[in-house]
């Protein structure tokens, strides 16, 4: 806590320190959850991490879309969405746009010489993203919170939406306060017609040795007047998935991470397997999975998820995976193109166009007027 004190005002601190998620110095979740590995599972992890077989780094460079004149033209439906690795998203929804977790680093890691590398470069720089209305970050480890990143998107001039005690490494990096706005679970902000709200998730936080558990994690909901999109940062499977859903109704989009993940870390990732849960817990909707394809920070082959995905999904789930760059709209998405499997079986970029994995009819992606419950 002797950290967030230095960097914190002290408004920020009496906040911290007054949620009820607060105590001992420390966040936690609702329920008691194993935050690193579960018990017996220290040595054969340890062994997988040295001597597993699996392929952790794909043999090609992916086949990236330049999303800029895409983003030039209006969306159809009132939703797009834009991935551009790992669990960073360019939402346009409702005529806002929104970015989440921004990483444009090429390591997820506090030094710039060691540490988890990109596989791939960002489809666009920082420097040519579109006019944004907000930057949404879930909590602060080093593959979501990003300092070199975030220097470069402070000339943007966006504000910065974030959970509780984030801030202090925002404003420390040089973020106006005033453009910086923290949450608790539950609590929102409006900007101009667009509410995000901080929502619960199941998972941990801290940057260093002396930190744990110093800064609050959360998922977050985005209600336009049309649409609704829920983005899971990182997280477990929570039976508070049924509360949001309670709490906002139906979703149009569902962005869950599904990658980095390993079976003794199921309490704080979701995987594929929880990760399908977890999208009928929140009722459904076009299903965009996050968190994989970018770093090597599981242990598990690095196309493992869009596998496990292909095979465990029901059918009529409406699961979307374009590639990295490629602006789509979820209404409109009908076909699986996996681009993966080109990289991995021959050691090349795809070309660009490619036949569909499997056709599917996924059920409507159905708008409405979402209003925020308390």
């Amino acid at each position: 806590m002797r950290r967030l004190r230095s960097r914190a005002q002290e408004a920020r601190l009496k906040r911290v320190q007054a949620s009820p998620r607060f105590a001992g110095g420390q966040f936690h979740n609702t329920a008691p959850v194993d935050q690193g590995l579960k018990k017996g599972t220290h040595l054969s992890t340890t062994r997988e991490f040295v001597f597993g077989r699996q392929r952790r780094v794909p043999k090609a460079t992916f086949p990236l879309v330049d999303p800029r004149e895409p983003w030039q033209r209006p969306t159809q439906s009132g939703l797009r969405v834009t991935w551009l690795g790992h669990s960073t998203t360019l939402v346009e929804i409702d005529g806002f746009r929104v970015l989440t977790d921004p990483v444009w680093g090429e390591r997820a890691s506090p030094v710039a010489f060691a540490g988890p590398k990109r596989f791939h470069p960002a489809p666009v720089s920082i420097e040519q993203l579109p006019q944004l209305d907000a930057i949404v970050i879930s909590h602060d480890h080093y593959d979501h919170l990003d300092r070199p990143s975030i220097t470069r998107l402070l000339a943007l001039g966006v504000p910065f939406v974030t959970s509780l005690g984030v801030g202090a490494h925002l404003e420390a990096w040089g973020v106006p306060a005033e453009r910086i706005f923290e949450l608790d679970w539950w609590e929102s902000i409006e900007l101009r017609g667009l509410t995000i709200t901080a929502a619960p998730a199941q998972h941990f936080s801290g940057r260093g040795l002396g930190d744990r558990n110093a800064t609050s994690w959360s998922s977050f909901v985005l209600c336009g007047p049309r649409h609704t999109v829920f983005f899971s940062g990182d997280t477990g499977l929570t039976e508070e998935y049924r509360e949001i859903r309670e709490r906002f109704g139906s979703f149009d989009l569902i962005m869950l991470e599904v990658g980095a993940w390993d079976p003794a870390w199921d309490d704080i990732h979701l995987g594929p397997a929880n990760a399908l849960h977890a999208h009928a817990m929140l009722g459904g909707g076009a299903f965009l999975p996050v968190h994989w394809g970018t770093f090597n920070l599981g242990l598990h082959a690095w196309n493992e998820p869009a596998e496990d995905l292909l095979k465990l999904r029901p059918s009529d789930a409406p699961l979307i995976m374009p590639r990295l760059g490629q602006p789509v709209e979820p209404r409109h998405v009908e076909l699986i193109d996996p681009w993966w499997r080109e990289v991995e079986e021959t050691g090349t970029a795809p070309s660009p166009v490619r036949a569909p994995h499997r056709q599917g009819e996924p059920a409507p992606v159905r708008g409405g007027d979402h209003r925020l419950r308390r």
